[in-house]
């Protein structure tokens, strides 16, 4: 730390100043105590300019002015400058302004009210910390003051002069230092300006990009939505189209293998239950596949009805028992009494829906477990969820594949593929479902040692609705369809509920039928190359003699697929792969709904029934 000159008890210098000449030896003073201080030569003349300008502005006739010069020991070490008068004189504004301005500490003491005259100025300018003895610089100062003592008036003036003139080299020097930055400083802004309308220019240009990206965006969410349509509008077609002949040759085989006909040789019922089979899958992928592009144009529609889990499972132990590809896999399903013992609710959702995840998830695990066990459980998790978990001990999935098996089409490569074929939809199709349901679908999985599925679904079940009055016996009811193979299936089941079937192939002659025959109810298609279902209602429902004639719905399409606001005659609607005596009979038994309110029953895969509902 460098040492400061502790502060003397007499000044450096003390001059009395009473004449012009005084004012230039305290100058030149001044100017020589700053330099031997350490002070630049900026603050050299800043220090000597004050101090002649307060010497000349108080140089009055009169007492003598004493001007002291002295070091100030404090934190920061100080040259100081101090002016005592014994008179009332004071500094002008404009001076005290001007010294403000070159010097900043300035202390102006006017004599105090009733202390007599007299006043006190003090100025100081802060000194740089030298490494050296204390006293050091003090006497450095006296040493060169004591030197320039007998220095003439005319060597004052010249100094000054060599002050004035360097002074005016540094202000010319500043000068143009100050154009040349301006120079600087005008280019800078040119290219400023420069840059800112190319940056402006590109930035429009950017955005009018932008605008048009937009834009085209918008074109194309446009041109998806509208592909999407069609694409839900062509599966709906192309379903209605494969659906009528696919339920005719499930009917039909159902038909064939029925007790009541025809007998066949074994070689025959072979082929039939083959042939029912392969119609069964077919129209299964058929309806995975609609389910799929409805789900993603947002169409999936669920139809909750109250589902009893334990008769769920019951049938569906039933459908996938015959579906064990070996023996060495054992298919175990909650028992009865595990069942009772659990206490599960009756559940409000889609049973259809419910059914089909439950059938791919166990599909699943019995295609690709080669021995062991595929197992099924259902566990109530609280508060009010219900969690159906299939597992198995099959070759299981490789962590980088888990989350890919949920992409359409996606199938695990592998030998395990081999003779095994599939689309690569059931997973996807089977997650699709459950979020339908409002519930999720979780797959954990290690390679070698099995797969568990987690199905969660919400329980919150109402109270069980009364039971559904007795079906009565019909004496005659109207079937309308334009496909022969249908009706043929289809006369079976309505010999469960008549006495009599009438058969039509036109919706033209719909209405004169039902006149001539007086039918109990009339079974009608939707799709008719004629006279289609709804103008056929529209008909039977302004004549007053027709109307009361009851009229259940059949249909291949999807049930959101149909105008409800046109069918407001008809008792119900039913699926054709529905079409049971049992259900027929629960629409035509039940009140009739007002005409804007008709009822829509539930879409059922009649796979998913038990033998005594089957067509």
């Amino acid at each position: 730390m460098a040492a400061v000159d502790p502060q003397p008890d007499e000044p450096i210098s003390r001059l009395g100043v009473s004449t012009e000449r005084d004012v230039f030896a305290l100058r030149r003073q001044a100017r020589t105590a700053a330099g031997e201080a350490g002070l630049e030569s900026r603050d050299q003349v800043r220090l000597a300019t004050a101090v002649s300008e307060l010497g000349r502005d108080l140089l009055r006739p009169g007492p003598e002015m004493i001007v002291d010069l002295y070091l100030e020991n404090s934190q920061h070490p100080c040259l100081v400058v101090e002016f005592r008068w014994p008179d009332d004189r004071s500094p002008g504004r404009e001076s005290l302004d001007a010294v403000a301005r070159l010097l900043p500490q300035v202390d102006y003491r006017p004599p105090a009210g009733g202390a007599g005259p007299g006043g006190r100025l003090r100025i100081a300018c802060a000194l740089p910390s030298l490494a050296e003895q204390p006293g050091g610089r003090a006497e450095r100062i006296r040493a060169a003051l004591r030197a320039g003592a007998g220095d003439s008036l005319t060597e004052d003036l010249r100094a000054q002069t060599r002050d004035l003139m360097a002074a005016l080299e540094a202000s010319q020097a500043q000068h143009e230092e100050l154009q040349r930055l301006n120079a600087e400083l005008e280019e800078t802004n040119k290219g400023v300006l420069a840059l800112y309308g190319e940056l402006s220019g590109e930035l429009e240009e950017t955005n009018r990009g932008v605008v048009a990206l937009y834009a085209e965006l918008d074109e194309k969410t446009r041109q998806l939505r509208e592909a999407s349509e069609s694409r839900t509008r062509f599966w709906s077609n192309v379903s209605h189209e494969l659906r009528t002949p696919i339920n005719s040759v499930i009917g039909l085989s159902r038909l064939m293998l029925d007790p009541g006909s025809e007998p066949l040789t074994a070689e025959q019922h072979q082929q039939v239950s083959l042939l029912g089979t392969a119609g069964n899958v077919l129209l299964t992928l058929v309806d995975e596949l609609l389910d799929l592009a409805k789900a993603e144009a947002g169409r999936l529609e669920p139809q909750p009805a109250l589902v009893d889990v334990g008769t769920l499972l019951f049938q569906l132990r039933g459908i996938m028992s015959a579906t064990a590809p070996a023996a060495q896999v054992e298919l175990h399903f909650p028992d009865a009494a595990a069942l009772a013992t659990a206490a599960l609710p009756v559940l409000m959702t889609d049973e259809v829906m419910l059914t089909r995840i439950l059938r791919n998830l166990l599909s699943n695990s019995l295609k690709f477990t080669h021995e062991g066990e595929v197992r099924l459980q259902v566990f109530r998790e609280p508060p009010n969820r219900l969690r159906f978990t299939v597992s198995d001990t099959g070759v299981g999935i490789p962590p980088e594949h888990q989350a890919k098996v949920f992409e359409e089409f996606h199938q695990v490569p592998g030998p395990h593929q081999r003779n095994r074929p599939g689309t690569g939809l059931g997973l996807p199709y089977a997650r699709r479902l459950a979020e339908a349901l409002g519930g999720s679908l979780r797959l954990h999985s290690t390679p070698g040692e099995g797969t568990r599925v987690d199905l969660s679904l919400p329980a919150q079940p109402p109270e069980p609705p009364a039971a559904a009055p007795a079906a009565p016996r019909l004496s005659t009811v109207l079937s309308v369809d334009d496909d022969p193979l249908f009706l043929e299936a289809f006369r079976p089941v309505l010999r469960q509920l008549a006495d009599r079937v009438v058969e039509l192939h036109e919706g033209r002659a719909v209405a004169a039928a039902v006149r001539r025959e007086r039918p109990d109810a009339v079974l009608l298609d939707l799709h008719l190359p004629d006279l289609d279902g709804y103008a056929v209602l529209a008909e039977l429902a302004a004549d007053p003699a027709l109307a009361a004639v009851p009229v259940v719905i059949m249909t291949s399409a999807e049930l959101f697929e149909v105008a409800r606001d046109r069918i407001g005659h008809a008792r119900g609607i039913l699926s054709k792969r529905d079409l049971t005596a049992s259900r027929i009979g629960e629409l035509l038994a039940a009140e009739p709904a007002a005409p804007a309110a008709a009822p829509a029953v539930p879409v059922v895969d009649p796979a998913e029934r038990t033998p005594d509902e089957q067509p």
